[in-house]
């Protein structure tokens, strides 16, 4: 894995926040990593880290062994264009990271390769991701790769491309219904006593040690809540004036709409 050469088309969060997991890990040596942008603020930190740069794609990729599109979505295909001509199936891998873009969307330009289409998360940049992957023309070891590439960043899941919009409602979108939970319970925190930033360090913990339950004990989110509940107690009773406004129902529609829109 050390001496694969990666290319890195965009240098904009995620494409970022990719590297940075690259360099935090250790996974993929500095030397081997050729990261691309249009911008010189971002090139001039990552040369100053030790990788290659420039604005050229085409050098990128004939640099590299493993490509990642992290650019815009409506900027893909003018990427593809450009450096088509140098991909080679035999030898490259095809990474996209652009929401929206099918595998068909990609090989309609670049024609017959190993693509990967993966959906990360903004908590990437901590490597604490669900990252969703689903893939095309690849063998069991390219697939074993790009899995190991993302589990250094989080979690993995291989999944089938008519379910990457139903994977992003729950997961890309749950990221921000999840801080709207802790905002509130911040906001909630405040009002009976505690500072905003206390209240926040308490809820964001609090929401880590929950997840945590679930990912280790692989339980039901209901017997965890039924060993806080007890007879006329307070979990109980907060519970319940939560479910009496509406809460497990607006949750689900909220990933409903999230879902729905992004599938028009």
């Amino acid at each position: 894995m050390k001496d694969l050469k990666f290319a890195i088309i965009g240098a904009g969060n995620i494409g970022s926040a990719i590297v940075e997991g690259f360099l935090k890990t250790g996974i993929i040596k500095a030397e081997n990593i050729f990261i691309t942008d249009q911008r010189p603020e971002p090139l001039e930190y990552f040369k100053s880290q030790g990788l290659q740069t420039g604005n050229d794609n085409f050098k990128a990729v004939s640099f590299a062994d493993i490509v990642i599109i992290a650019v815009k979505p409506y900027i893909v295909k003018s990427v593809l264009e450009e450096i088509k001509s140098k991909l080679v199936g035999s030898h490259h891998i095809l990474i996209s990271i652009a929401a929206g873009i099918t595998i068909k969307n990609i090989e309609d330009v670049t024609g017959r390769m190993p693509i990967f289409r993966t959906i990360p998360n903004t908590a990437i940049s901590v490597q604490e991701s669900m990252t969703f992957i689903t893939e095309a023309n690849s063998t069991k070891e390219q697939q074993e790769t790009v899995q190991q590439i993302f589990n250094q960043m989080g979690s993995t899941m291989f999944i089938s491309e008519d379910m990457m919009n139903a994977a992003t409602a729950i997961s890309s979108c749950g990221i921000a219904f999840v801080m709207r939970f802790i905002r509130a319970s911040v906001e909630g925190g405040v009002q009976i006593g505690f500072k905003p930033e206390v209240a926040q360090e308490i809820i964001a913990q609090t929401a880590v040690g929950a997840a945590k339950l679930l990912l280790e004990n692989g339980g039901h989110p209901e017997h965890e809540i039924d060993k806080v509940t007890t007879p006329n107690g307070m979990t109980i009773m907060g519970l319940n004036e939560m479910e009496h406004n509406g809460f497990s129902s607006s949750v689900i529609k909220g990933v409903l709409a999230a879902y729905h829109r992004v599938n028009r």
